[in-house]
């Protein structure tokens, strides 16, 4: 996820329980061209073991040549190669989910980087087809793993949806049911239950969780209880939930070096977060304007002090009278 899983988002999902992190997908020609820009996207701390390093690209030798040099600068537990990302601007290049539409490519690509980095294990992720008309991720899964993919993730929408409609999770089955190496699910997974749900009708071996931890990261750790137990957790307390948001800020900032830079490109991520929050409309409007770390602060400050008056005023309401 481009411009969300960065280093501080990973380790805020990790002290939630995630197992497994994965970079921002990195452009291989990037890494090729020893772009300094793209090699500030595999750094990691050593608390977000295990990590893969997520590539995408085309053409096979410089994808081969870009992991060789990405296990070499950052020494991941895994590389990650991209078929699935739908954005114009990546499927323009025939990379991502293009690929769905030309296996010759994607076999070259996965045979190539396998070879590269082995024996470290090389993993896929890609969409169940380019369209309606041509759902092909069963066949697109047996190719990946007769071309040495340890694992693979499908998202269940086409590259034609987006993100509209709904994952086809029937499709996720079929894959999990015909190949021998772990498949992972991924899409509209956001809740336990769901989650809980998924792995009863289907054989994939684990869930990817991608846009319900943008608002929620705790989420793993929900998931995760739920499984074990049956049990439910309540979200944290909306303090907590502040706490994630202005750390999450603060290290953003002092690892960008502008705060106000990077308090502004944090709007969006923002925006993401106050979903389920209490005047959720209101604190959008209000993160449109954020410039520093005080303005988030103080936005913090006056939504808890907001929502501390309104629940005692609703508690107080429904007071019984006493005669």
């Amino acid at each position: 996820m481009a411009g969300v899983t960065d280093k501080v988002f990973r380790q805020i999902c990790r002290g939630y329980g995630a197992d497994v992190l994965v970079t921002e997908f990195v452009s291989a020609e990037g890494v090729f061209r020893r772009n300094q820009r793209t090699r500030e996207y595999l750094d990691f701390d050593p608390c977000e073991r295990p990590l893969g390093v997520q590539l995408f690209g085309a053409d096979a030798a410089h994808m081969a040549d870009a992991a060789k040099h990405v296990v070499e600068w950052v020494a991941p537990d895994f590389v990650d190669l991209n078929f699935g990302c739908p954005v114009n601007k990546v499927v323009a290049k025939n990379g991502g989910s293009a690929l769905l539409k030309d296996c010759p490519t994607l076999t070259s690509v996965a045979k190539a980087v396998v070879q590269a980095v082995a024996p470290l294990p090389v993993t896929a992720k890609i969409r169940i087809g380019w369209d309606a008309d041509s759902v092909n991720a069963v066949r697109v899964a047996g190719i990946l793993e007769e071309c040495g993919i340890a694992a693979l993730a499908v998202h269940g929408r086409t590259r034609a949806q987006g993100y509209s409609g709904e994952a086809d999770w029937r499709v996720i089955g079929e894959v999990a049911q015909t190949v021998a190496i772990p498949v992972i699910g991924n899409g509209d997974l956001f809740s336990p239950q769901e989650v809980a749900r998924r792995r009863a009708e289907t054989k994939i071996a684990g869930v990817m969780i991608g846009r319900a931890a943008m608002s929620a990261p705790w989420i793993f750790g929900q998931i995760k209880h739920y499984l074990a137990t049956g049990e439910l957790l309540p979200p944290p307390e909306l303090s907590e939930r502040w706490n994630v948001i202005i750390g999450h800020c603060r290290t953003h900032a002092e690892n960008w070096g502008d705060e106000e830079q990077a308090i502004r490109s944090m709007r969006a991520r923002l925006m993401a977060y106050s979903k389920n929050f209490p005047a959720a409309k209101v604190l959008r409007e209000k993160f449109q304007h954020v410039a520093t770390l005080t303005d988030v602060e103080q936005i913090a400050e006056q939504h808890l002090a907001t929502t501390a008056i309104m629940s005692d005023f609703v508690g107080q309401a429904f007071v019984p009278a006493t005669a």
